[in-house]
């Protein structure tokens, strides 16, 4: 992306770097969040899941890589691809609880907030999924919008044969 105006360039390797940071956090909170009494049941520290697997673990390392591909991606398509992956994880954390009924025989999965009061219930639920998600997806979209905005950069290269044959003809005279 060495032709892109310095405003794209940064605003992308920001969106990249909070991807990563909330990439980390979604894939990590589910571990290290009963250490704090800031948990999803089964609210034991470093306890694997294929609940915590399909709908933490791996929309965490989706919104990473997504955050990754658009902080050292060089090239549009690539930048939009990051911006694309960062987006649907996004989407995974917001309806992956909503949805998991399809796959589950109608159970959801996610568990439930281990904490007592309302107030932390909402955090939790608000941390861990759905606000997470949310944010995730509009960085995404703010990248992927950042990508569409720029230019495309056509690089000189060979002339074609019909732009040659082009130049060869003659308009017909009145």
């Amino acid at each position: 992306m060495a032709g892109m105006p310095w405003a794209h360039r940064s605003l992308l390797a920001s969106s990249g770097f909070l991807l990563l940071l909330l990439g980390l956090w979604g894939g990590l909170i589910p571990f290290v969040g009963p250490y704090f009494h800031y948990a999803y049941t089964p609210d034991k520290t470093w306890d694997y899941t294929t609940t915590r697997l399909w709908l933490e673990i791996l929309p965490g390392a989706g919104a990473f890589l997504g955050g990754f591909v658009l902080l050292v991606g060089r090239s549009r398509s690539l930048a939009m691809l990051g911006a694309l992956v960062a987006a649907a994880a996004g989407g995974w954390f917001t309806l992956g609880t909503v949805l998991s009924p399809l796959w589950n025989h109608n159970v959801p999965l996610g568990g439930s907030p281990a904490s007592a009061t309302v107030v932390m219930k909402i955090a939790e639920q608000v941390g861990f999924f759905t606000g997470l998600g949310v944010v995730i997806a509009a960085l995404g979209a703010l990248a992927l919008g950042v990508v569409l905005a720029m230019p495309r950069i056509i690089v000189p290269g060979p002339r074609s044969a019909l732009l040659e044959e082009e130049e060869t003809t003659q308009p017909i005279a009145n």
